[in-house]
């Protein structure tokens, strides 16, 4: 009886007190349990000082150039949190080149809730497993220099044809959109008619890619952070219905365009990855993702660098005045074609947009990694699970790599004794066995359409009813996984008599 009578409580336990004890412990098991995890990663580089339950709150607007600022105090590289999971940061060219070139075998994996867009099936976001590497096979087979190299014909005809519509009015903006769908399509579908960027599978295609720039935006899903979230009941929703969305969007284009084939269509991604699917070991899903993505990223990214491109050229009158003095030089009596556009024969020209994707990067919060095995930089240790990205808004401001004066537009940091330095390079298109298989296709339309721009117009910014110049924003971008310029107005003045019967004069 006494040995009962010294276990009663001095109160009375209540169903609501229970309740209450019972969430307090669970809350004091997490905070253990979180601090214990945190504990683990003891050797990470350090950063801002994390939240105990909720890690590190993320900017929700270009959190890349918050994460540039952030690394004049903490370093080139420093760490992140989102909950328990986290995220290190690199600032500057040598630890980018150390964690994603140098030790990329173990660094080319990705965050684990992107598996859960698109069903997995897009290229960009699978883990570094058996199913990339063999999507990744197929697509560097068509991809190469050498078979990138056989679209250049087309892609000179189709840039003219930017200069000639830029002639007959209209929005530029438009008419680089429609050139980047049309040589997409073209490469990916097999289609020789002129794609406009409004045409419903085209704009189909374009507004998903505008999705996917939407869901890879940091902390936009924090299922990494929190992966219990995929269980609460509509927080998954939004993205299973673009998932479903997507599909039926990259079927239809592949069954339209295997269709074509027995009419006579010319050979293209499509129809060589149809006919090569069993050897390549691919399903027919993952062939028509293997399309839609190259379309959906080649046009996007092509896009939003040529209107950088030009966007330097009305600020920057004084350098464009060189390249146009460059670029007559070697044209001739016709307009410059690839022909003439070596980095030997026209090093401004190179430096000039090589300087363009430096000052304004497409993807300018680069696409995050996730280690597989530890990776040592100085006295720390990255282990295993920690996700990983390369800032290329930062990157491009290393002056450590690029020299003084990063946020100034100078294409002569790019020249060495007045030619192209090949040294030099940008990290627009990634890192390691992560780097964009379509960066030669992508370069080729960058570079034929500001050679075909610069020589055919002065590009200045646009003036108001009073004359005065309008000013242009080279800061209001997108705020998405693929940043491209929001609209912004400029004058094109064609530099020669007669330009629009010379360039017709030229067409296939």
């Amino acid at each position: 009886m006494q040995d009962t009578a010294l276990l009663k409580l001095p109160f009375t336990l209540t169903p609501l007190l229970s309740g209450v004890l019972a969430v307090l412990t669970l809350l004091l098991g997490l905070v253990i349990e979180l601090a214990r995890r945190r504990a683990s990663y003891a050797h990470l580089p350090p950063g801002p000082k994390p939240h105990l339950l909720t890690g590190n709150v993320l900017p929700p607007k270009y959190p890349w150039r918050t994460f540039y600022e952030l690394s004049k105090t903490y370093g080139p590289v420093f760490t992140l949190w989102g909950g328990t999971q986290p995220q290190v940061i690199l600032n500057d060219m040598a630890s980018a080149a150390l964690f994603l070139d140098k030790n990329s075998r173990d660094t080319s994996d990705r965050p684990p809730h992107w598996a859960y867009i698109s069903g997995g099936k897009r290229m960009v976001l699978q883990p570094h497993g058996d199913r990339w590497r063999r999507m990744r096979r197929a697509l560097h087979s068509l991809l190469q220099p050498a078979k990138s190299a056989e679209l250049r014909p087309y892609q000179e005809e189709a840039a003219r044809r930017v200069v000639l519509d830029i002639l007959n009015g209209g929005s530029y903006q438009d008419h680089i959109s429609t050139y980047a769908a049309t040589i997409v399509v073209h490469m990916a579908y097999g289609r020789t008619d002129r794609a406009h960027y409004t045409d419903p599978d085209i704009r189909g295609i374009v507004e998903n890619g505008d999705r996917l720039g939407q869901l890879l935006r940091p902390g936009e899903y924090r299922l990494d952070a929190f992966p219990w979230l995929r269980f609460v009941p509509g927080y998954m929703n939004k993205m299973n219905r673009w998932n479903a969305e997507e599909l039926v969007l990259f079927r239809t284009a592949l069954d339209r365009a295997q269709a074509d084939s027995k009419n006579g269509r010319i050979p293209c991604f499509a129809t060589s990855l149809l006919e090569d699917r069993k050897e390549l070991q691919l399903s027919y899903d993952e062939v028509a993702y293997l399309c839609g993505s190259v379309f959906g990223a080649g046009s996007d990214t092509s896009s939003a660098a040529i209107q950088i491109v030009i966007m330097a050229a009305a600020t920057h009158p004084e350098w464009q005045a060189r390249v146009q003095a460059e670029l007559d030089s070697v044209a001739g009596e016709g307009s410059p074609g690839f022909d003439v556009l070596d980095q030997d024969e026209v090093p401004l020209l190179h430096a000039f947009v090589a300087e363009s994707i430096r000052w304004r990067p497409v993807s300018a919060g680069g696409f995050t990694h996730r280690t597989t095995a530890p990776v040592v930089y100085g006295d720390y240790i990255v282990p295993s699970g920690v996700l990983i990205t390369g800032n290329h808004w930062a990157i491009h401001r290393d002056e450590g790599y690029y020299g003084p004066a990063v946020e100034e537009f100078k294409p002569e940091r790019w020249l060495k004794d007045g030619e192209f330095n090949k040294s030099m390079k940008h990290v627009q298109y990634g890192f390691g066995r992560r780097v964009c298989p379509g960066q030669h296709v992508a370069n080729n339309s960058v570079l034929i359409n500001s050679a075909l721009l610069l020589w055919a117009f002065d590009i200045s910014k646009s003036f108001d009813k009073s004359g005065k110049p309008v000013p242009i924003d080279t800061l209001a971008f997108t705020n998405t996984a693929n940043s491209h310029p929001l609209k912004f107005d400029v004058k094109f003045t064609p530099r020669h008599a007669k330009l629009t019967e010379l360039l017709q004069g030229e067409e296939v």
